[in-house]
């Protein structure tokens, strides 16, 4: 059974998906995991490959939903990165954004309320691989 926390990230990731598709992103890949971790979608844009974090919350009362892509989280975000782009022959450049979707249940399902996109929200510090 999926839980009420899994069908909000799921509408968040949905939303940012179709957000980024909007701005001419184009989507390589969503839902990408290996041994160190997962991230939530891959895209092209230009010659950069984006690693994005998407963070759903309905509202930012207990903090932004982007305060809660931690160090720890930022590591394992990293280190799938660089596996990612070693498995695809990947020699370009890369930037690390979050996705904070807010969003509010109205009835049985989710509205969208507001997307903040945050590139460049963090980066690679070779300290951290």
């Amino acid at each position: 059974m999926i839980t009420e926390k899994r069908r909000l990230g799921d509408f968040g990731e949905d939303a940012a998906a179709k957000y980024l598709k909007k701005k001419r992103y184009k989507i390589l890949c969503r839902n990408y995991s290996n041994k160190y971790g997962e991230i939530d979608i891959i895209a092209k844009y230009k010659r950069d490959i984006i690693f994005v974090e998407v963070k759903t919350r309905p509202d930012s009362v207990f903090g932004t939903p982007a305060e809660a892509v931690t160090y720890t989280k930022r590591q394992k975000i990293f280190k799938c990165a660089k596996w990612y782009m070693a498995e695809n022959n990947i020699d370009r450049g890369a930037r690390f954004d979050v996705i904070e979707v807010y969003a509010e249940l109205v009835g049985e399902k989710y509205r969208l309320k507001e997307i903040n996109h945050i590139e460049g929200a963090f980066e690679v510090n070779d300290t951290y691989l």
